[in-house]
């Protein structure tokens, strides 16, 4: 990530200085360049700047913004909240969605409930994120003006306690419908799939053979046995999930890291967004250790050693 913002057409000086330089004459102007140069550290080795920088990072200094004129820690708190917040919830609706549905389409494959869930599915998992999020604010705010076209809150409303909460989540309705519905589709018919399969093998007609009811049979041994290889590509879906928040909070204009991401990358603000980036590449890392950590309750073979 570092090489290539610094292999981009920019010149994070010239955007330091721009202002200015209608005001200094020349030479004065050239002086305060270099000077600035030296104070970003731009003046040393590719190498040299790449290792400080790092290492800034392991400490917690992640620098300071050129567009903002703020350390990046300040800017990045608010876009933060927002985003784990809008993450938390879609996360929340998605398990609460998809695992009953995986888990009844199973058991009533080939029904017409079973095929009006796959349609569905098939849709959030085929139409792009930009399309389902149009096709939702013409719907649900231009035709029926039922909810906010963006934003995370009423601009210029002054509110407080539950009215300002329900404002809030009046804003959130949108964004996490459309994330939720795009996770639906691939979760959904995987967790089907593997239903599907585990309720084929020989323990669960083992199980019921012994008299055990339908709902211990599904839920204690089918469904815990498929969720073993559903943790596989829990942590592909995590990440993703905030890779595409990117898009989602473009659209709805929605203050998270993802809007903040795209706009420090059009305006070359380097140091926010290798600190975007790194929280990205932390947030793959934590999932990664999460699935790991999950393996140990859904597999009892499994443990830390």
């Amino acid at each position: 990530m570092f090489t290539l913002f610094k292999l981009s057409p920019s010149d994070p000086v010239r955007m330091y200085t721009e202002g200015l330089k209608n005001d200094m004459r020349p030479a004065d102007y050239e002086r305060y360049q270099e000077q600035i140069r030296v104070m970003l550290g731009l003046d040393q080795p590719l190498v040299i700047q790449y290792l400080k920088w790092m290492g800034r990072m392991l400490t917690g200094d992640f620098g300071r913004s050129l567009v903002y004129r703020q350390p990046v820690i300040e800017i990045i708190k608010a876009p933060m909240a927002n985003t784990l917040r809008l993450e938390a919830i879609t996360m929340l609706f998605v398990f609460m969605i998809t695992i009953p549905l995986g888990i009844t389409t199973a058991v009533k494959k080939g029904t017409i409930y079973d095929n009006s869930v796959q349609v569905i599915t098939i849709l959030g998992l085929s139409l792009p994120s930009f399309i389902i999020s149009l096709a939702a604010i013409i719907i649900f705010s231009v035709l029926l003006g039922w909810l906010p076209i963006g934003g995370a809150y009423t601009p210029g409303m002054q509110m407080s306690g539950w009215a300002s909460f329900l404002d809030k989540a009046k804003h959130m309705v949108l964004p996490i419908s459309v994330m939720v519905f795009t996770s639906l589709g691939s979760l959904t018919r995987y967790i089907r799939a593997t239903m599907i399969d585990a309720l084929r093998m020989d323990y669960i007609r083992t199980a019921r053979a012994k008299g055990l009811t339908e709902k211990v049979v599904i839920y204690s041994h089918a469904f815990r046995n498929s969720m073993i290889p559903f943790m596989t590509i829990l942590i592909s879906w995590f990440i993703s999930l905030f890779g595409g928040s990117i898009m989602i909070e473009q659209i709805f204009n929605w203050n998270g890291m993802g809007k903040l991401y795209i706009s420090s990358i059009t305006s070359f603000d380097f140091a926010v967004a290798l600190s975007l980036g790194m929280f990205y590449v932390i947030i793959g890392l934590i999932g990664n250790l999460i699935i790991d950590i999950a393996y140990t309750f859904v597999d009892p073979r499994i443990r830390f050693t």
